[in-house]
């Protein structure tokens, strides 16, 4: 059975109602950030069989559409997330490659000013910050 939010969510972005679109949108609502490789392991369980070819043109699709955005921390996989519209930015663990949500730096979009006389217009800000999360801290030596 299909859920009704996320039949709703490719309706109102004018996109056609697919098992494979489905598949992606509830496996992304499961596990954010997830690479596309991950995300095709997961809809294999959800769907029983698909191409990764058939994968990557869903992200893509949903990507330009908006319903997707697309997050490419430097030496890693593209990572996907469903678009929430808050602007949030990400911290990336060096170590483990964990990738965490952190809320706008400002609190509105864009969250960081441009020099003036440039002539661009930002209406949005992509911004990660590298570090190390709790898990891969060192241990403090007594």
């Amino acid at each position: 059975m299909s859920d009704p939010h996320l039949v709703d969510m490719l309706r109102r972005a004018g996109l056609r109602v697919t098992e494979p679109r489905l598949a992606v949108l509830a496996e992304l609502e499961t596990a954010p950030h997830a690479d596309a490789d991950s995300v095709r392991a997961g809809v294999l369980g959800r769907v029983g069989s698909v191409s990764t070819q058939a994968v990557y043109n869903v992200l893509h699709a949903l990507t330009a559409a908006g319903l997707l955005r697309r997050v490419e921390p430097a030496g890693s996989p593209a990572r996907y997330e469903i678009a929430t519209g808050d602007n949030h930015h990400h911290l990336v663990c060096r170590d483990c490659g964990e990738l965490f949500d952190v809320p706008c730096t400002v609190g509105e979009a864009p969250c960081l000013r441009t020099p003036d006389g440039l002539g661009f217009v930002v209406d949005e800000a992509e911004v990660i910050y590298w570090g190390h999360c709790p898990s891969c801290l060192p241990t403090p030596v007594s």
